[in-house]
Formats: C-alpha cells, sequence, structure tokens
C-alpha cells in the first residue's frame, strides 16, 4: 500500500493498465480477479470506469483495499468479494473489461480460470503471466522448491501462453495486443465481432 501510495502502479500493472489506453474506459464496468490492494481498480475507476468489481481468493488485502478505497472516496462505486473466482464465477456479473494481473500463474488450473474470465469479459480482457523461457522457469522453480522448504502449500505455474491464448480463444476472445518482457507477458484480448 505504501509503495502504491508513494509511487503508483508497479511496472507491470503500468503495462497492463497502458494496453487499455487505445479503448476508452470510460463508462465502462471492470472486474479484476485477484485484485489485491485494489490499485488497478482505482486507476480505472479515476480513468473514468463506472463500477469495479474485486474478486480475491484471500482476505489478505481486505483491510489494506478498504483503506485506499475510502481514502479515494470511491466506496460506492467498489464491490470486493472474497471467493475462488473460478469455482464460483456464476455469483459474479460481467464486465466490460476483465483484469487477471499476475493471477494466472498462481493458479493451477489455467483453463478453468482463464475461460471463466473470458466468459465474463463483454469487450477486453487484460492479462499478464510469465513469459514461458528457461530463465523464468529456472526462477520459478526455485521460488516452488522455498515454499516447499517452508511447507507452504501456495505454488506458482508457468502456464503455456498458446494454452492461455487457445482458453480464451475458445470463449471468443482473440490478441489485440501482446508484449513480451524480461519476465512478464502483457496482453489485451478482445471481444470478436
Amino acid at each position: 500500500m505504501r509503495r502504491y501510495q508513494r509511487r503508483g502502479l508497479d511496472h507491470t500493472s503500468r503495462r497492463v493498465r497502458r494496453l487499455a489506453d487505445p479503448y476508452s474506459v470510460r463508462g465502462r464496468t471492470l472486474l479484476e480477479i485477484g485484485g489485491g490492494i485494489g490499485a488497478m481498480q482505482l486507476e480505472f475507476l479515476r480513468a473514468g470506469a463506472v463500477t469495479a468489481t474485486s474478486v480475491e481468493l484471500t482476505p489478505t488485502y481486505e483491510d489494506v483495499a478498504a483503506a485506499l478505497i475510502h481514502d479515494a472516496g470511491l466506496e460506492d462505486r467498489v464491490n470486493r468479494r472474497v471467493m475462488d473466482f473460478a469455482e464460483s464465477a456464476a455469483q459474479v456479473s460481467p464486465a466490460d473489461v476483465v483484469i487477471l494481473n499476475r493471477v494466472i500463474c498462481c493458479y493451477p488450473d489455467m483453463p478453468r480460470l482463464t475461460g471463466a474470465a473470458a466468459q465474463h469479459t463483454r469487450e477486453l480482457l487484460l492479462l499478464s503471466f510469465p513469459r514461458r523461457a528457461w530463465w523464468t522457469q529456472a526462477v520459478v522453480g526455485l521460488a516452488n522448491v522455498s515454499l516447499r522448504i517452508m511447507r507452504r502449500r501456495f505454488h506458482i505455474f508457468v502456464h503455456p501462453p498458446k494454452e492461455i491464448f487457445a482458453t480464451a480463444a475458445q470463449h471468443g476472445l482473440r490478441p489485440a495486443d501482446v508484449h513480451r518482457g524480461v519476465f512478464w507477458t502483457v496482453a489485451s484480448l478482445q471481444r470478436a465481432a
């Protein structure tokens, strides 16, 4: 929270946010899956989105998110839910813009999560996920070993980008813009006409 308040969005989140620049978010609804403290939601609301829904798997971020939303005076425009989106997507309304920022790599069943997000996307799906390269797989492998040593159940995944895009395509979305960074790939996918 302090880092966001001092510096704004982190580098990867800024890249994801910029993918929406060619499209007007003014008057659009937003759904962020794995929204954390809600920084992306605040940025999109400030850019003109009318409402934002956050679906977060754990309650860890809720107090901080509530404080940020309150400080921004946006309580009436943000709905936060704590649930497993892939399992309970039917309980959430679709949105014009859907965001999966550094979330696909945290979920073991990529097709289920990405498919549910794509089904909920009326116009634009924004994604970030680890690039599938030897160095990202090495870093993720070391991180997973560390997590096992610490007896954590959490695991990081490097899902194949072709499978991510194919899953979204099965639900009518096609890549509009894809940028591969050193570690993170960011992409926007549009609803096919």
